[in-house]
């Protein structure tokens, strides 16, 4: 995605500007010591470092921050957040940087944004993660079928092992919804 594209995106939405303007802030104090990118143990698989992303973010690269995949590799372990020399939210600001690109509906996100999407409604039905459930409505969502073929074997040992539960899906708001809505509400 080319860096106009994005900004045209951002200059559509206000609301992810301002969420945007917010990380930048939550972060506005770092020194740039890389005690974030030392202490993640997804640094290795991440195309930036934790490092360049603050520096990317204080610098309006959104260029850099969205062609990245480091924040969707963040696994909100909070050791960057616990070990952070200026007390600073990095973990909060990871989750914030994936809002916003769930919300800019980029093309290299979105399966990722299915998959949370699916992982979600889940939750907010049942209040826990129904494994077969979950995946068909993402498979679904994903609208390939080879998507699924990719997790047949994996799909098939665990079944093997007892580890997939089918269960008949419900239908309606789900238990969860009126705590969800609430904390919609609180959000605004």
């Amino acid at each position: 995605m080319h860096l106009t594209d994005i900004r045209e995106k951002l200059a559509a939405r206000p609301d992810l500007t301002r969420q945007l303007a917010q990380v930048k802030e939550q972060v506005a104090t770092c020194i740039q010591c890389g005690t974030c990118s030392g202490s993640c143990p997804n640094a290795g698989f991440m195309d930036m470092t934790p490092r360049r992303m603050w520096r990317a973010v204080l610098t309006d690269r959104v260029d850099m921050v969205f062609s990245s995949q480091t924040f969707m590799l963040c696994a909100s372990c909070y050791v960057c957040t616990l070990r952070c020399p200026r007390g600073l939210p990095l973990t909060g600001a990871m989750a914030e940087l994936k809002q916003v690109a769930f919300g800019l509906n980029l093309d290299r996100f979105k399966r990722s944004t299915l998959f949370y999407k699916a992982f979600m409604d889940n939750i907010r039905q049942y209040g826990r993660v129904r494994e077969t459930e979950m995946m068909a409505r993402y498979f679904l969502a994903v609208k390939d079928p080879r998507v699924p073929m990719s997790y047949t074997g994996m799909g098939i040992k665990l079944m093997a092992k007892h580890k997939l539960h089918p269960h008949l899906p419900t239908w309606g708001p789900g238990r969860l919804a009126p705590l969800f809505d609430r904390a919609k509400q609180q959000e605004r």
